[in-house]
């Protein structure tokens, strides 16, 4: 083991030390000389974030069960430190060996949000790997990009060598083995590449060329060589029984923002709302067994000294055996001092059942998320909540004790207009009007409602990725609109109203629909000094004008025109697993407010049914 890359000075004037040591509890510690493969995973934000990821410590997990493989991990410095190593010339270091980065066989980053992209570039700089892919040799790691936002890589794609799409467990067996294989042969960095985009879900920029049309729309985007595919498939996990887990999961020694045994009960969701994303990636529904999780949620607390259980998935409700789970945690647990977090829940009243099971009602919080205000607006979405089982459920909530709600909205969803903008503020009302139905003395003191709304993004791979988006003058005014309509209902002093800002929104829209050519202005913004640009303490939206301004790229190109369906679309050439006939025709039904009913209701046809064993092939349609 190394000596600490960081002095005792350094240590002392920086801001939680801890953040940079490792050490931590069921860390794994090997000798890297006696392996083949050295693999750095990264998440490119602060380390209180990244340590709560479940997906880096399933893949450190995997990993590191491979003999031949060591996975160590790295996180984005920390603005302060950040500045000592740029001026000491301190390269980037992995937790677990305090070894330089650019030492890796492999740099793998997790890409969750399109906030972080200007992290990425700061892992690549402070560890010294060259910023363009097309100059790094093999004295610098194979720089691997996975999660959410690689189903959109091109705003990236100049800054990786390759892209994994989908889920992490089925192919970095053959990824590994490959790299192993192409060292050993001597071959050069490039055909090690060009054998990786024959591997399924392996994405590699570099063999691939786009061109563009006099109006900025794509012409072509094809592979620069025959043996590449036109087409990526991502890949998944059908069998989630007979897929490695972390029972063993990393412990920090400070507090970080997910500090508890994470059990992940599914993947997927039955639901599919219009605008959500992860809802169309991760078809079909999968359900991980019982007797499973319940041997986990031993192990994990055992392993961890956790006092607390969240319970995993994109819609928890849904799990089909989620009381006998909760009912098993509840009776396994009691008097041990364990807390159980059941976050995604519908509010119906199995789920306040659930939930009333497990939480001190007098201290705890119920979030609703209609998205919309108005029913006309939730039926575009497709949300599959009408305003009777929201009011029935708030009112549930409050007889049960209940009496602080979240209500989370968005403001600038496709055919939107004042009247549903209204509405937020009205079903708040409603809301609030339905706690003081209840008798004073039955009452928990006064109701607190707070409503919160987000700026809409169209997403790749929804039925609103063709959608233009708001401009910042009109997401202002929206929010202006409903800040005005709380102000004006007789409940007021119940109700408290957040938004978030639009110009981290605007931003984000640009990475989310953009191409290859965004990577001029993300670079550009780097260079400017921008960096942790999901915290609104180093946000700087001047710097990231001057970025578009200095490198002539159009914001507005790529937010606020809709898109025409038989235009290119920049991740055309994935296969998430969901047609683009069933996204068209999700479009279609949107924009005349028909509903599209849930998986377990009816199947839609969505193209997810080639995945054998997922909910669409359980006979229940």
């Amino acid at each position: 083991m190394r000596e600490p890359a960081l002095s005792d000075e350094i240590l002392l004037n920086i801001e939680k030390p801890a953040r940079y040591l490792g050490n931590e509890v069921n860390m794994v510690r090997k000798d890297p000389a006696s392996v083949d493969i050295r693999f750095a995973m990264c998440f490119p934000d602060v380390y209180e974030i990244g340590m709560s990821h479940l997906g880096i410590q399933i893949l450190y997990d995997m990993l590191n069960k491979r003999e031949d493989t060591y996975c160590e991990r790295v996180y984005s410095p920390w603005p302060d430190l950040h500045q000592i190593m740029k001026e000491r010339q301190i390269p980037l270091f992995t937790l677990e060996t305090q070894s330089p980065v650019r030492d890796m066989d492999f740099l793998g980053i997790t890409i969750q949000y399109e906030m972080c992209y200007t992290n990425i570039l700061q892992v690549l700089d402070l560890s010294r790997i060259p910023l363009q892919a097309k100059e790094r040799t093999w004295e610098d790691p194979i720089v691997i990009g996975g999660g959410p936002c690689s189903y959109n890589p091109e705003p990236l794609a100049e800054f990786f060598d390759l892209f994994y799409i989908g889920e992490g467990e089925t192919r970095y067996e053959d990824l590994l083995t490959l790299y192993k294989a192409c060292r050993k042969a001597d071959a050069a960095r490039e055909e090690f590449l060009r054998k990786a985009a024959g591997i399924p879900g392996i994405y590699v920029p570099s063999l691939y060329e786009v061109s563009y049309h006099a109006d900025g729309v794509i012409a072509s985007f094809c592979p620069r060589f025959e043996d590449v595919p036109s087409r990526v498939e991502k890949e998944i996990v059908m069998d989630l029984g007979d897929t490695p887990y972390p029972t063993k999961p990393l412990v920090p020694f400070i507090k970080v923002t997910q500090d508890r045994v994470t059990l992940e009960i599914m993947r997927g969701c039955i639901r599919g709302c219009r605008f959500c994303q992860a809802g169309m990636l991760y078809r079909p529904t999968r359900e991980r067994s019982l007797d499973q999780l319940k041997a986990w949620a031993h192990e994990m607390l055992k392993n961890t000294g956790h006092e607390e259980i969240t319970l995993s998935s994109l819609s928890s409700s849904d799990y089909n055996r989620l009381k006998e789970l909760v009912t098993f945690l509840i009776e396994e647990f009691r008097g041990k001092g364990v807390n159980i977090s059941l976050p995604s829940l519908r509010i119906d009243a199995f789920s306040l059942d659930v939930m009333g099971q497990v939480q001190d009602v007098r201290k705890s919080s119920l979030t609703f998320a209609p998205e919309a205000g108005s029913q006309r607006l939730r039926d575009v979405i497709n949300k599959g909540l009408t305003e009777t089982d929201i009011l029935e459920g708030a009112g549930a909530a409050f007889e049960g004790g209940w009496q602080k709600v979240k209500l989370y909205f968005m403001l600038g969803l496709p055919t939107e207009n004042a009247e549903d903008i209204s509405e937020i503020a009205h079903l708040a009302e409603r809301i609030a009007e339905r706690y003081y139905e209840i008798p004073k003395e039955e009452r928990n003191g006064k109701c607190q409602i707070t409503i919160s709304t987000s700026f809409f993004v169209p997403k790749p791979f929804t039925p609103f990725q063709w959608a233009p988006m708001n401009r910042r003058e009109e997401f202002k005014e929206k929010a202006r609109q409903v800040k005005e309509d709380v102000k004006a209902q007789k409940n007021h002093k119940s109700l408290k109203y957040n938004w978030h800002e639009e110009d981290v929104t605007i931003l984000e829209g640009v990475f989310a629909r953009g191409d290859r050519r965004v990577a001029k202005a993300l670079l550009r913004a780097y260079e400017l000094g921008c960096m942790f640009d999901s915290w609104s303490e180093f946000f700087d939206n001047e710097k990231w004008l001057q970025a578009f301004a200095d490198t002539g790229v159009s914001m507005d190109f790529y937010n606020h025109r809709e898109r025409a369906l038989d235009e290119i679309l920049p991740w055309d050439f994935i296969d998430c697993g969901v047609s683009r006939e069933f996204l068209e025709r999700e479009w279609q039904r949107a924009r005349e407010g028909t509903v599209t009913l849930n998986c377990r209701q009816k199947c839609s046809g969505c193209g997810a049914m080639r995945y054998q064993g997922g909910v669409c092939v359980e006979g229940k349609n």
